[in-house]
């Protein structure tokens, strides 16, 4: 399939079956996460695959609350990925600091993303997780307490009647313009299959 086909087909998946994932096909989709471009190559990220049983049922246990009802399709997913987030380069940090953009944050939405779409295209399904117990999955996974999870994914196949959702998006005339904000009649906007030139 071609890339356009594919960031259709990628959405969040909330319903697992029981089927374990191959080791073939979720190394691939590490290596594709591993190989994700990072701000200075600092790569801030590591990654913990929570695939035993047990302790797969505890950290799910954290993403969801009773009380507000939501995230129990987790317990079904046979892996969990923990993405913490590592210190950056030097160089990153200061940037960090200097111009005040968490690229280390961008940084880890490229390479979920990247984990993400692989997974898409071998037939498996994801669902991205800010909502968890952090303290408790630091506390699981044995993770240094200096350091932050800053995403957990829940991985594996769809259900077979899993249906593909149509994508509910902004138009792009809504939120994209050409050479200042707002500006729906710049010069330079692209019509169709050529760009209008001043």
């Amino acid at each position: 399939m071609d890339f356009s086909e594919l960031i259709l087909l990628r959405q969040s998946v909330r319903r697992f079956d029981s089927r374990l994932i191959e080791g073939e096909k979720l190394m691939k989709c590490l290596n594709a996460a591993r190989l994700a471009p990072s701000a200075s190559n600092s790569q801030p990220w590591s990654f913990i695959v929570v695939n035993e049983p047990e302790l797969r049922k505890e950290v799910a246990h954290t993403t969801y609350s009773t009380i507000v009802g939501f995230n129990r399709f987790v317990l079904h997913a046979p892996v969990i990925l923990a993405i913490v987030l590592e210190k950056p380069r030097i160089i990153t940090e200061l940037g960090v600091r200097l111009k005040h953009k968490e690229w280390p944050l961008i940084d880890i939405g490229i390479t979920a993303e990247h984990f993400c779409l692989q997974a898409a295209e071998l037939g498996l399904g994801t669902c991205m997780l800010g909502w968890f117990d952090e303290k408790k999955v630091k506390g699981l996974l044995h993770i240094p307490r200096e350091k932050n999870v800053a995403l957990l994914i829940a991985v594996g196949y769809p259900v077979p009647d899993y249906t593909l959702r149509k994508k509910k998006r902004k138009e792009l005339e809504k939120i994209c313009w050409f050479n200042r904000y707002g500006n729906q009649d710049a010069p330079g906007k692209i019509t169709g299959e050529s760009t209008v030139l001043p």
